[in-house]
């Protein structure tokens, strides 16, 4: 049986918008929200972007480029790791058969 959604009231920019969740993902819906908020509210404080519009879609490109980032670092840092196991599992190998 599928849960029923819940509506969640979360503030941006100090307006509010009722969103429909299931009841266990509320909490990260509430940190998504304040994190969109604050970027949303650096971005506006910078001066440098004007309109609630234009502030959320350079908030959202600044958050899918943070994402982006930390998803090209962990596959880097995998293979950095994959290229450290397959030299230990070599000086290994050679030493097994000296």
């Amino acid at each position: 049986m599928s849960e029923q959604p819940t509506t969640v009231e979360v503030k941006i920019l100090d307006k509010e918008y009722l969103v429909a969740c299931p009841e266990d993902a509320r909490r990260a819906l509430e940190q998504a929200a304040q994190h969109l908020d604050r970027k949303m509210r650096e971005i506006r404080a910078s001066g440098k972007v004007f309109g609630t519009e234009r502030i959320a879609v350079m908030a959202a490109l600044n958050i899918t480029h943070e994402l982006l980032q930390q998803d090209t670092m962990s596959t880097a840092a995998a293979s950095i790791l994959q290229a450290m196991d397959n030299t230990l599992n070599q000086a290994l190998d050679q030493r097994e058969q000296n």
